[in-house]
């Protein structure tokens, strides 16, 4: 009788050591799952790419300063970022200005070969809404509430955003509409706020004026690449005069820019070293600047398509990960 009690007793003790073990191990399981699903949506990878494209200038003689803008859009759509993630301002739409002999139509080449302005343009800020308050607003998110989608810049943490602005500017100011100017501290402190915001991972800075160098010497917000047609004292210069239109079509920073993306797509290796290393301060007639002091990676391990492109890295994982699948409580 006792032997069997003992028996009786050995069993249920083997069943309940066999019962937690299950327990400790599902448990352990569901644990390392979460931490893998963690790990794998907390990448340090950005996820979304981003372009904000300004131009400030008005008038018809500053064609030019519309044709640079509309240049750097059809590129990065060229390269595969979509519009819903592209802000483009315009002070002023010289396609439409009874001036021009090409109605409808912006180009940057005398030969005429590709309308920059075409059938597929989304202008999310046009003539008078390009303003200085207006763009301070849109990168730090301060937007009133009945602003749409399409004039609000909906980036995050894991967003790398490319910032191209062009126009009339001199030390430390650009100007808008000719009414008004942003300096360099006030896009210092828009860029600080946006990173203490987490409305950003990386920043291209790039800008075509004169004495550009200057406006981001005043940058102090992390992961931040800078680059500018001149440096202070210099001008940046027009290039391409077209006799039908009456006025030059280009700038030569931002023209030199350009060629170099016609040779680059969205599958690119190019680097960004690749393309400063392609900067002749006797073509472009100024000399252009490059601050990376502020920026984490080194500009042979960034890849242009970080920026301007909308490629996005596939990881690829031994073991699938059960998101979505509802986990045995313990």
């Amino acid at each position: 009788m006792h032997v069997i009690r003992a028996l009786v007793r050995l069993a249920i003790a083997v069943f309940a050591a066999h019962t937690l073990c299950v327990g400790l191990a599902q448990a352990a399981g569901a644990g390392s799952t979460k931490k893998k699903i963690e790990q794998f949506l907390d990448t340090d990878n950005h996820t979304n790419n981003w372009a904000v494209l300004v131009c400030t200038s008005r008038f018809w003689f500053n064609y030019r300063h519309i044709a640079n803008t509309m240049s750097m859009y059809r590129t990065v759509k060229r390269m595969g970022i979509p519009d819903s993630h592209i802000i483009l301002m315009l002070a002023d739409d010289v396609a439409c200005n009874p001036r021009n002999c090409y109605p409808g139509t912006v180009f940057d080449h005398p030969q005429k070969t590709t309308d920059l302005y075409g059938d597929n343009v989304e202008v999310d800020y046009r003539g008078y809404e390009v303003t200085v308050e207006n763009f301070i607003r849109l990168l730090t998110g301060r937007v009133e509430q009945h602003i749409p989608r399409n004039k609000r810049l909906l980036t995050d943490d894991k967003s790398n955003i490319f910032i191209y602005m062009t126009g009339h500017g001199g030390e430390d100011f650009l100007k808008f509409q000719d009414s008004e100017e942003i300096n360099s501290y006030d896009i210092a402190d828009a860029m600080q706020q946006m990173w203490e915001k987490q409305r950003y991972r990386e920043i291209l800075f790039v800008i075509d004026t004169c004495q550009a160098n200057t406006m981001f010497s005043k940058f102090y917000a992390p992961n931040v690449l800078s680059i500018g047609s001149s440096k202070k004292g210099e001008n940046s210069y027009s290039h391409f005069h077209d006799r039908d239109i009456g006025v030059s079509v280009i700038d030569r920073f931002t023209y030199y820019n350009l060629e170099f993306f016609e040779s680059v797509d969205m599958s690119s290796k190019h680097t960004m070293a690749d393309l400063i290393g392609t900067y002749n301060a006797t073509l472009m007639h100024s000399t252009p600047g490059v601050r990376t002091d502020l920026f984490a990676r080194k500009l042979e391990k960034t890849y242009l398509t970080d920026f301007f492109g909308a490629v996005q890295e596939v990881e690829l994982t031994p073991e699938p990960f059960p998101i979505g699948q509802r986990q045995e409580s313990t």
